[in-house]
């Protein structure tokens, strides 16, 4: 099994390094860009929890009114 932290070899046909960007350096995982998924993986887990903070706070507000 091949060491994954190690860079490809030369005969292999490797992706064209991208300029990195003021976020960071660009990386590639499996020939997809990882900055991307953790972008859409941060805003899907933002309105996860805000979604879920609503729900707990529309139970409170349910809660407060059958006293």
């Amino acid at each position: 099994m091949a060491d994954p932290t190690t860079t490809a070899a030369a005969d292999t046909a490797a992706p064209a390094a991208a300029p990195d960007t003021a976020a960071g350096p660009k990386t590639v995982d499996a020939g997809k860009w990882a900055n991307k998924r953790v972008y859409h993986r941060l805003v899907i887990y933002t309105v996860g929890c805000h979604l879920f903070a609503g729900f707990i706070i529309l139970l409170f507000e349910l809660g407060t009114r059958n006293k």
